[in-house]
């Protein structure tokens, strides 16, 4: 169950968001179109936005790049995350993280089982933490990233989501990470 608590602050969040695909460009990327739209209606603020290919080297890199830009609070990916030989975006996603939250990929299951049925099981998910940067590697329909967002991620982004949220604790894990 998600609350909201009207009389806390809103803080918008930095998001970044990176399309994976062999076949499509930005101006076919629905699925990022959603994202986007998504997260500016929410009051969150696109800080970043890209596609590149099923290349893990290069998601690796550009997942990165962005964990180390300041300005970027949270990046969410989208596609790439099939059972494909060329679906690499999950073992990019962990090839970067410091910390995987575990319990994203399993709730992201539970609500797509909601949708889709046992058809979940052919879907991967993943929400890990690097530098003090989110990251969520979402599956590539436009769907699945609709649950992702509407289910999950605008209460766990939004500073007055009770009991507690990732904006809530980016803080005290950055302190954390940096006393490693």
């Amino acid at each position: 169950m998600s609350r909201i608590d009207e009389s806390r602050p809103f803080h918008p969040v930095r998001i970044a968001v990176l399309a994976v695909s062999d076949t499509r460009g930005l101006s076919e990327d629905k699925s990022g179109d959603l994202l986007v739209q998504r997260l500016t209606d929410a009051g969150h603020v696109l800080a970043a936005r890209n596609i590149l290919r099923d290349e893990r080297d290069a998601i690796a890199d550009q997942l990165r790049i962005w964990c180390a830009d300041p300005g970027i609070d949270v990046i969410l990916t989208t596609g790439g995350t099939g059972l494909t030989g060329r679906d690499v975006t999950i073992e990019a996603h962990r090839d970067v993280y410091e910390k995987e939250i575990e319990a994203f990929g399993t709730v992201f299951t539970i609500i797509s089982m909601q949708k889709i049925g046992t058809s979940a099981v052919q879907s991967r998910a993943t929400g890990g933490v690097s530098n003090g940067t989110y990251l969520f590697a979402l599956p590539g329909s436009s769907g699945a990233c609709r649950d992702a967002w509407d289910e999950i991620l605008r209460f766990q982004l939004d500073s007055r989501h009770l009991p507690c949220n990732f904006v809530e604790i980016m803080p005290r894990l950055d302190e954390h990470l940096r006393r490693k």
